[in-house]
């Protein structure tokens, strides 16, 4: 059988000066992860946003992929009949 669904996740970046900010939200239908993270330039690299948007944005899926794997490993771990004796 074969199943389909769509994740819904949403970036917002916001740049004040030299951080970046990034709040990640994942709505997977059946809950929500989110996470905020952020990045500085350092004042002696050139300025360019694209940059600090990447990072920013890189360091907030990553932390959306941990909490994935906690969630998944927390679950898994529960519907484990050896693990619930």
């Amino acid at each position: 059988m074969v199943r389909t669904k769509e994740w819904q996740l949403r970036l917002e970046l916001t740049e004040d000066g030299d951080d970046t900010t990034v709040h990640a939200v994942l709505d997977t239908g059946e809950g929500v992860l989110e996470t905020t993270s952020s990045a500085r330039r350092n004042p002696r690299d050139t300025q360019v946003p694209q940059i600090g948007d990447e990072f920013a944005a890189g360091r907030a899926l990553v932390e959306l992929g941990h909490q994935l794997l906690r969630a998944g490993t927390a679950e898994a771990t529960g519907n484990d009949p050896a693990a619930r004796e």
